[in-house]
């Protein structure tokens, strides 16, 4: 069964007609660990606060931008047009939000059902299990073209399955349970590259969890992020926008009153918080204060 639910399909497939198709481009090559233009909006679940759609809107051009939400990770036979988070966008004023879904790649290879993503500017991931988005559309035309609505200068956002989709790394990837941190499906989309991102972190007490991904892949940077609180990611900068903390797991440390007189763990097992409105180099893995970068490690 095909499960593909768009508007203004006949507008949509015409402009695809006249684009070729893309060819699956690497971006390990970009010298930024988030996308060199467009931006990433990573919500650690449960995304219940109206700014943040609002700043997804804004980053993707405003009502009138062409915003497509993908449901697929939430495993439902079947999607109404209000699915993964569509009817929220609709409601603050979006004014062409597609619901684009299949479960199958092949459908997910033809220009037919990937034609929504030729002319969008935003794209919103729903939350479900991660590793159904990786078996719909990993190595796809539909994959290829999440990456190009950045390249334009989109965004790319999600929450909870759609926020760990966006690392390079899966986070709790596995088919049989989302409590194995290493699981079957260890490859994301990679919109954030040598990164992985875990979320629901503080109200599930999943604090200590990248650490069984870490002592698989020590060179990752670890980042988790609470409920209904975003990292907003372009190029090398990332922000905390509204609700609680995101976790930094880079092996070193920070905190707003020092750590002179702190007994820190090792280096394998440390982890700072930083809250709405504190910034972050991921190039530099440096916390960014008043301007410039602290050195993570007091």
């Amino acid at each position: 069964m095909k499960s593909l639910i768009q508007t203004s399909t006949l507008a949509l497939l015409a402009q695809a007609a006249l684009v070729p198709a893309s060819p699956a481009v690497p971006r390990q090559d970009s010298p930024y660990v988030g996308p060199e233009n467009g931006t990433l909006v990573i919500i650690g679940g449960n995304a219940q606060d109206d700014a943040i759609y609002q700043r997804i809107i804004d980053l993707a051009g405003g009502p009138d931008a062409p915003i497509v939400t993908i449901p697929t990770a939430d495993g439902a036979p079947t999607y109404d047009d209000d699915a993964a988070s569509a009817a929220t966008f609709r409601r603050l004023g979006a004014a062409n939000v597609t619901v684009l879904h299949t479960y199958d790649p092949q459908v997910a290879d033809t220009e037919e059902f990937a034609a929504p993503l030729r002319a969008a500017k935003g794209v919103f991931f729903g939350g479900g299990r991660q590793w159904r988005l990786v078996d719909a559309y990993a190595g796809t035309l539909t994959e290829r073209l999440f990456h190009e609505v950045l390249d334009r200068g989109g965004v790319v956002s999600g929450s909870s399955a759609g926020a760990s989709i966006q690392g390079s790394f899966l986070a709790r990837g596995d088919s049989a349970t989302n409590q194995i941190l290493v699981g079957d499906h260890t490859v994301g989309f990679g919109f954030l590259k040598n990164a992985a991102i875990d979320q629901h972190v503080l109200v599930r007490g999943r604090q200590f969890d990248m650490f069984d991904i870490l002592k698989v892949q020590p060179e990752l940077l670890g980042i988790a992020i609470d409920e209904n609180t975003a990292l907003i990611v372009s190029k090398n900068d990332a922000e905390v926008y509204r609700g609680t903390y995101v976790i930094i797991y880079d092996g070193g440390f920070w905190s707003r009153e020092g750590s002179e007189l702190k007994h820190l763990p090792d280096s394998s097992s440390i982890f700072y918080f930083l809250k709405d409105g504190d910034k972050y180099d991921l190039g530099k893995r440096q916390v960014v204060v008043s301007g410039t970068t602290n050195e993570s490690l007091d």
